[in-house]
């Protein structure tokens, strides 16, 4: 019974975790989980760390 209920948390968190990367990208995100990512105008966003600021 353990076991049932570990494998279904793992497939919940599986599942999430991909409906969050199907609306980020269905939103016009480039990069998930970069704050930036929306506002990157070159497709590759680098998420602001510049080393020239």
């Amino acid at each position: 019974m353990e076991n049932v209920i570990i494998i279904a948390v793992v497939i919940i968190i599986v599942g999430l975790a991909s409906l969050y990367i199907y609306k980020a990208k269905k939103s016009g995100q480039k990069c998930i989980g970069c704050p930036y990512s929306k506002s990157c105008s070159s497709g590759k966003c680098n998420c602001g760390n510049n080393k020239n600021q």
